[in-house]
């Protein structure tokens, strides 16, 4: 194989991953064994769509790099190999890059077959490039540090599985001394994307302005932004899932009158939220909305977040996605009719995520450490601690008035 052909997509989604569903005659350069051992990898990642999604992405160029350029098995992979993998993620050919993100697979003569148009990498651009106009370009891929990062911890994973399942003998990702020379190293916390306060109550006060104008639509607005912002939450825990799915009695009064959320969040782990009396308020608006009365009792089964037409639970993130960007737009927009550009500007690059930053950071300030690691699911306070701001402020004023030209 050489790097002029051009790459199949491997893996279908979850309901069509079986190997007895995949036809082999398609895929002639594969080794049946490695793809057979990447698919039983990939299904015991089934209880969460998210992960599934990274793990399949990073398996399958392993192993179309594997079968394209090196024409080698997973068995017969050396270290050297997957720093010279590493270096080709960096790099890849220009016919391996996308400029958009189409489905892997598509029907056609009622048979699934890999999408023609489909590619391994794709070439991205900021929201505010995009915003002003800008196309991505092919030229322009970069990989970031992030990335990077996913790819070594991701295939280590993968490959400790294959050890495990007594396929392969040794993990070469765990052989990499010196990570270093792919990866940046940083001193100090990592920079946490969020909102402003100036940002964040322009934002809020959109959604309110919003669901005032138009309720039928944008009371889920207002209660979905108050919610990811109030109880830190991330998207896919507002979201209808295999695993687990919001309904109204995850809502609970405690023995003290106390209101908690229990929600499932990364890694398939189950938390109690506590609830604010500002969150608590949002919810009663929310549920008055939906006909229902103010607060749920035990037997309310019905979801949190139903959709506009039916009772059904919303499954789709992208659907949460569209309505956050709706109100971040028209958030812009008042910044922007306020003369506050560089507002604006910033928070052209918001995602949903930064809510749930925004919040942490927020109450981090005047709340104990370890409440809001409990609330926000961290696994340790250190990952909490990265949203403290306290000793970045003091240095930050001790610099402040340093002059260049002394007197």
């Amino acid at each position: 194989m050489t790097v002029e052909q051009l790459p199949l997509a491997l893996f279908d989604s979850l309901e069509y991953i079986e190997v007895n569903k995949v036809d082999f005659s398609r895929y002639s350069f594969v080794d049946q064994n490695d793809f057979i051992h990447a698919c039983g990898f990939l299904k015991s990642y089934s209880g969460s769509k998210g992960t599934f999604n990274s793990y399949r992405r990073e398996v399958e160029r392993l192993l179309q790099w594997c079968f394209f350029i090196k024409t080698k098995t997973l068995k017969s992979l050396s270290r050297a190999d997957i720093e010279e993998y590493i270096q080709f993620c960096q790099h890849p050919p220009q016919n391996w890059i996308g400029l958009k993100k189409p489905p892997r697979f598509i029907i056609k003569d009622n048979l699934r077959i890999p999408n023609p148009e489909w590619r391994p990498f794709v070439a991205i651009i900021s929201k505010t490039a995009y915003r002003m106009g800008n196309q991505p370009e092919i030229d322009n891929f970069n990989l970031s540090d992030g990335a990077i990062k996913e790819i070594f911890a991701i295939l280590s994973t993968f490959f400790n599985y294959l050890v495990q399942e007594e396929y392969l003998f040794m993990n070469p990702v765990a052989l990499i001394r010196q990570k270093s020379k792919f990866l940046r190293k940083q001193q100090g916390p990592g920079k946490i994307r969020r909102l402003s306060e100036l940002q964040w109550q322009i934002v809020i006060e959109t959604a309110q302005q919003m669901a005032t104008e138009k309720p039928e639509i944008h009371e889920r607005t207002l209660f979905i932004m108050s919610a990811l912002y109030s109880m830190y939450l991330r998207i896919s825990e507002l979201t209808a899932s295999s695993r687990w799915t919001p309904t109204m009695d995850d809502f609970e009064k405690d023995s003290d009158g106390n209101w908690w959320f229990t929600t499932v969040g990364k890694g398939n782990k189950q938390r109690e939220i506590a609830v604010s009396d500002a969150m608590l308020t949002a919810l009663k608006r929310w549920r008055r909305f939906l006909g229902l009365i103010a607060l749920p009792s035990p037997a309310d089964h019905s979801p949190v977040l139903p959709k506009l037409k039916t009772n059904d639970p919303i499954s789709s993130t992208n659907y949460i996605r569209r309505i956050v960007q709706n109100c971040f737009d028209r958030a812009i927009g008042k910044l922007q009719q306020d003369n506050l550009g560089e507002e604006a500007e910033s928070l052209m690059e918001a995602t949903v995520h930064w809510l749930r930053h925004t919040g942490i950071s927020d109450d981090v300030k005047h709340r104990p450490r370890e409440h809001v690691r409990d609330d926000a699911g961290h696994s340790s306070g250190a990952t909490t601690d990265r949203y403290i701001d306290v000793e970045r402020r003091e240095r930050h004023r001790s610099a402040k008035n340093k002059a260049i030209i002394t007197d």
